[in-house]
């Protein structure tokens, strides 16, 4: 009978150091899954703040257009007057320069495309000339079923770029015209003469 009672409180003590040992694996669970949550809690903070500055930002300093003219008021030189007082409203150092110049006239079934591209490059006293620069296409669409009192569209690409921007949507960011010429510099060291 001693012999069963002691096996009992074996028995006892072992589901005893079980229990013990399950509850501590389970407060480290515990412990883990809370450090995981806050951290996730931390990030959504984070990004919702930054979310608000950027908002904030914008109200600030929204970005800018121009008015644009109608279909009717257009020509190929207003057209080309019309982007350069939009390239007006863009933040960048004085050191780039750039001219605008029209490429051509697509004919399409129910539009015209006016294309034209903006050369950009850094001029300094070493190298006046620049030998690369960096282009961005602008393309003004005339529908010809709109009336004559109707704006025109007016989007535009820079060169090596997928991304279509329309005026007063995009902030234009001068890293995009050194990306472009830093990665001529690469290519031109590259080749050999």
């Amino acid at each position: 009978m001693q012999k069963k009672m002691d096996a009992i409180k074996n028995i006892q003590s072992q589901n005893k150091m079980e229990v013990n040992t399950h509850s501590s694996q389970q407060a480290t669970m515990d412990k883990e899954y809370n450090r995981k949550l806050d951290e996730l809690a931390l990030a959504l903070a984070e990004n919702a703040i930054s979310a608000a500055i950027k908002t904030v930002e914008e109200a600030e300093n929204p970005v800018k257009n121009i008015k644009w003219i109608t279909h009717g008021e257009f020509t190929v030189e207003t057209g080309r007057t019309q982007i350069e007082e939009f390239i007006s409203t863009w933040e960048f150092q004085d050191c780039w320069v750039h001219y605008t110049e029209f490429v051509r006239r697509e004919d399409l079934v129910h539009t015209f495309h006016y294309i034209y591209c903006v050369r950009w490059s850094v001029a300094t006293a070493r190298r006046p000339m620049a030998r690369v620069t960096a282009a961005v296409h602008f393309i003004i669409k005339i529908v010809k079923s709109k009336p004559a009192d109707s704006p025109i569209d007016v989007f535009y690409v820079f060169e090596a770029h997928t991304l279509i921007h329309r005026p007063g949507t995009t902030r234009f960011r001068e890293k995009w015209l050194r990306d472009i010429i830093d990665a001529k510099h690469v290519l031109m060291e590259s080749i050999t003469f």
